[in-house]
């Protein structure tokens, strides 16, 4: 009996043994971000500009809008973004529009890891400026840009995220949006009679 109870042992311990499976680490999960189809609506209002923006995105006036009539936010409520919009118009000031311009960016360089620029320039529309992709995954405005006529309108769009920034996580979103951003600057048209 002795015998029988320690080989039925022994093959127990053999058969645990050879049952051990390798451990293979599991890569890490992420969230699957789900990008809306892309289509836009045309915003044309009593404001001196137009453009289209995104059909999923939502328009508002800002608060401080009683001292700036024209100022405009685009709401994407879906990815928790807006795009702030801010006009003046230009008289004779456009080099104080411009270093103001330069401040607001200045603002990111301790959290950027670069900020890499792009000329704008449609002659058809007499639009002129920049757009600004801000790298670095604590900066918390990842697109900025400003487009004007340089001597009558200035428009400064800057896309904040109410999330606490890690632009790594957010790059599929940012890059979405960022489409966006160029399908309203390349329509964009000053309006004569303002």
């Amino acid at each position: 009996m002795k015998i029988k109870t320690l080989i039925s042992l022994l093959i127990l311990i053999i058969v645990i043994a050879s049952c051990e499976e390798s451990y293979t680490p599991k890569p890490r999960g992420y969230i699957r971000i789900e990008l809306p189809e892309k289509s836009y609506v045309s915003f044309d209002s009593t404001f001196p500009y137009k453009f289209e923006y995104p059909a999923y995105a939502k328009l508002s006036s800002p608060k401080e809008a009683t001292d700036q009539p024209y100022m405009l936010n685009i709401d994407i409520p879906k990815f928790k973004a807006t795009l702030f919009l801010t006009y003046k118009a230009v008289n004779g000031n456009i080099a104080t529009y411009l270093e103001d311009n330069h401040v607001f960016l200045t603002r990111h360089i301790s959290k950027a890891s670069a900020i890499d620029e792009s000329v704008v320039a449609s002659e058809e529309h007499n639009v002129w400026g920049a757009i600004y992709s801000i790298s670095g995954s604590g900066a918390a405005s990842p697109i900025q840009f400003f487009v004007t006529d340089s001597s009558t309108n200035f428009l400064r769009g800057a896309l904040y995220f109410n999330v606490v920034p890690n632009n790594d996580s957010l790059a599929p979103v940012i890059d979405f949006i960022q489409k966006d951003i160029t399908h309203l600057i390349e329509t964009i048209e000053w309006k004569k009679n303002h």
